[in-house]
């Protein structure tokens, strides 16, 4: 067995419901202080109870746990996985007080978001802070929890997104015909404005999913593809990321598009997010019109993904040289909540004007 100055995995994620009366409570959770109308919140409420109130979030993120316990035992890592989540159980407060009371000292923190941004990466550094916090008051003391790196343009992660747009492919009729477009979850637009730290000028998570979606593009040898945006929820009033999915299959039909492959490249498993606005509303819109659809499988349904994780794990254990196909500093790298870059990705609302 490889010898690290680690002694755990957390695998910190979402959450999501498991049973229909849990779907608003955690809902809830997920929007607090956000101004999001009530009338979304019952709108997304209808989504869930089609699926009987059970998100498929925690199920996929327990096979990743399991499939990354084997990988590390068969690397020589031996390293216990934990299981916590932001918005419903297990939350990782509980988690982590959990890892405290089983002696755990020292911990890396795999986020299941490939991207930077304050959803995608700053919250979650502020999970680890809290989850530290709770800890503490309840044990005494908490481990310390370094998170990993993002993972956007890592080979193991494109090749896995591209193997799913080469399998979809497959499935249509218009086959090398059908239009290329990547999808990822909408973020306000001042939100992606102060992605990123302050100096970088911002927008790091559409600059990172636009290179994702190129590098999958060309793995694929398509010469050309759209990167879009789905699961908007936030007020009317503020603008967000656009074109939305669905509108865009609207745009590709007016121009004689006959069939196109969607895969959700900013999100890493099929969550219901991906289950509803894509194989619901967007496939069903696509049928309306005429139009081929294939959904292409998400990263994390691929064993690369796991053998991706055991490899973050391991350059942060030293062991290995890190691979990336785009330039990745070690962005989104922190310490109990401590951020990668002074100021990096606040909210709007908090970051202070920089002096040109």
């Amino acid at each position: 067995m490889s010898t690290t100055p680690y002694d755990a995995v957390l695998v910190l994620s979402f959450g999501g419901p498991e049973a229909p009366d849990e779907v608003r409570p955690f809902l809830e959770n997920v929007t607090r202080g956000r101004g999001v109308p009530p009338e979304r919140l019952d709108a997304v409420e209808e989504h869930y109870q089609h699926f009987g109130g059970v998100s498929p979030i925690n199920a996929l993120n327990r096979e990743l746990v399991a499939a990354l316990r084997r990988e590390l035992a068969a690397s020589g890592l031996d390293l216990p996985v934990y299981f916590g989540n932001r918005n419903w159980h297990p939350f990782a407060e509980d988690t982590v007080t959990e890892m405290a009371r089983d002696g755990i000292t020292n911990a890396l923190v795999f986020a299941t978001s490939a991207y930077g941004g304050y959803s995608a990466c700053r919250q979650y550094h502020e999970d680890i802070a809290r989850a530290r916090e709770a800890a503490t008051e309840r044990t005494g003391g908490a481990p310390d929890l370094t998170k990993l790196r993002h993972f956007y343009d890592h080979p193991l992660f494109v090749e896995s997104v591209a193997d799913g747009v080469r399998a979809a492919r497959e499935t249509l009729d218009a086959g090398h015909e059908a239009r290329l477009v990547f999808t990822a979850h909408s973020i306000p637009i001042s939100a992606d404005e102060t992605a990123g730290p302050p100096g970088e000028g911002g927008h790091r998570y559409s600059r990172q999913m636009a290179e994702a979606a190129q590098l999958v593009a060309d793995a694929v040898g398509a010469d050309d593809h759209d990167l879009v945006w789905q699961s908007r929820s936030g007020p009317p009033q503020i603008p967000w990321l656009e074109p939305d999915i669905v509108d865009h299959l609207d745009t590709l039909h007016e121009k004689g598009v006959p069939a196109v492959i969607v895969s959700p490249v900013g999100f890493v498993s099929d969550h219901l997010e991906v289950v509803w606005d894509l194989d619901n509303e967007a496939s069903e819109h696509a049928d309306e019109i005429g139009m081929g659809f294939a959904r292409a499988a998400s990263a994390g349904s691929d064993p690369r993904f796991v053998r991706m994780v055991v490899e973050l794990i391991s350059e942060q254990v030293g062991d290995t040289a890190p691979r990336a196909l785009g330039v990745v500093p070690r962005a989104g790298v922190g310490c109990n909540g401590a951020l990668c870059a002074p100021g990096c990705c606040e909210p709007p609302t908090r970051r202070r004007p920089t002096s040109s």
